[in-house]
């Protein structure tokens, strides 16, 4: 479940899905990022799912 930055209605499910490295952080480590795509309000708009080290 994802909020929508217009209305701040909820949406279910995602159009699209993906996972991208992040950055890493003072140690070195770097974080594995699952992004969803969700459409709402005629718009667009991306939410981060889930962090991940790796």
């Amino acid at each position: 479940m994802a909020k929508c930055p217009n209305c701040g209605g909820e949406v279910a499910n995602p159009r699209k899905t993906w996972k991208m490295a992040g950055r890493p952080d003072k140690s070195g480590k770097r974080n594995e990022l699952t992004i969803g795509l969700y459409d709402h309000c005629g718009k667009s708009f991306r939410v981060v799912l889930n962090k991940r080290k790796i």
